[in-house]
């Protein structure tokens, strides 16, 4: 049986959640805020931040990972050339947080790396500081990708992944 809170929290109006803690303002840093992350690196980063889930996936117990790892595929945020893509996603219905990053780069920071910028984002949503933890994450992610992916100086790089943030 599906906790009576969480279906609560997933009726109420997301979409007012939604642009309450991501105005449009702040769409427009996020995007910002990746494009400038990725002129560093060879690397894909998507935002994507989803109010609530249909009710049918909260009563298939679909949580925020496995929504994370759909969303993944449907964006194709997998299918990067350099298998070095990164999403970020939100549910604020059940305020969680998660990274899905493609092989290539997972490989090389691993399930805690990814926790740790998870833990540091929702500090910041907790606080109501949506806006700076998102810009926060994407940053931290940036900085992983150009570690590890950096771009070579004149090297030509297609954008592959749109930097508008997603709001579902």
């Amino acid at each position: 049986m599906t906790d009576l809170a969480r279906i609560a929290r997933h009726l109420l109006p997301a979409q007012r959640a939604v642009r309450r803690a991501f105005p449009p303002q702040a769409l427009d840093a996020i995007e910002r805020a990746t494009a400038a992350a990725e002129a560093g690196h060879t690397g894909e980063i998507r935002f994507v931040v989803e109010g609530a889930l249909p009710l049918d996936r909260v009563h298939a117990g679909v949580g925020g990972r496995e929504r994370a790892l759909e969303l993944f595929a449907s964006l194709r945020v997998w299918d990067t050339a350099r298998n070095n893509g990164v999403l970020i996603y939100l549910l604020l219905a059940d305020h969680a947080v998660e990274i899905v990053a493609d092989r290539g780069i997972h490989a090389l920071v691993g399930a805690e790396g990814w926790s740790r910028i998870c833990r540091d984002m929702q500090g910041h949503f907790g606080a109501g500081r949506f806006e700076a933890g998102a810009v926060a994450g994407i940053a931290a992610v940036g900085a992983l990708l150009t570690t590890f992916f950096p771009r070579a100086r004149g090297e030509d790089d297609v954008n592959e992944v749109p930097d508008r943030p997603l709001v579902l």
